[in-house]
């Protein structure tokens, strides 16, 4: 079987930390921008083979770097109904690209950091491990069992998207839970830290978004 390749979609986001973001890029890794995210691969040194979105947010000379570095531009209309991301998601899945990380797609406005999460609970993205990341936070949903990769003391919250979360069960967490339901509307789950470099979540129903911020970084 064919090996699938990995992903990075770069967004026009708040990146906090530039060389944590840059430590996530493999050398086998498929970059991809949505819109502006080209700037943000540009300033790390690296170059996008697609850009996807109405390019309103670059500027002629960086376009002008994009084509003679071979990048190749998905162009759409201004007046669309989908964000740039949504997308370049849309592209990347339809290529059968997994895992997919969307990077920079955190912080700053509000709404289009709940809009970017939203994209992650589409049924396309179900069993594709599409996450967001910048390299100091990530955030992923699961509807069954989840691993979480990082170093004692990283903060560790659980959500519920939308509905109640059944039987949710963790491992390597300051403070465990042993098959309990977390309400959408309370914040029990919120700010657990990890107790070694390696957690695990396990949910028997719903959707649970699961968020580590790593510390030290």
């Amino acid at each position: 079987m064919k090996a699938l390749k990995r992903a990075l979609i770069f967004v026009n986001g708040s990146l906090p930390n530039p060389q944590a973001a840059r430590r996530l890029v493999q050398p086998a890794d498929v970059l991809l921008a949505a819109d502006g995210g080209a700037r943000r691969l540009l300033a790390l040194g690296l170059v996008p083979a697609v850009v996807i979105g109405d390019l309103d947010s670059l500027d002629e000379v960086e376009r002008q770097k994009l084509e003679a570095a071979g990048t190749v531009f998905q162009v759409h209309p201004r007046a669309k109904d989908e964000t740039d991301l949504e997308l370049a998601l849309a592209y990347a899945l339809g290529q059968g690209y997994a895992p997919i990380l969307i990077v920079a797609a955190l912080g700053g406005r509000l709404d289009q950091t709940l809009a970017n999460l939203s994209l992650l609970s589409a049924p396309a993205c179900d069993g594709r491990e599409v996450r967001l990341e910048d390299g100091q936070v990530e955030a992923f949903f699961t509807q069954g069992r989840a691993v979480i990769h990082g170093a004692p003391g990283d903060v560790v919250s659980l959500i519920p998207w939308g509905a109640p979360v059944e039987g949710v069960k963790t491992q390597g967490l300051r403070w465990a839970l042993h098959g309990e339901r977390l309400l959408a509307h309370a914040t029990r789950g919120i700010s657990n830290e990890m107790r070694a470099g390696r957690a695990r979540v396990e949910i028997s129903g719903g959707r649970l978004l699961i968020v580590h911020t790593r510390q030290g970084i």
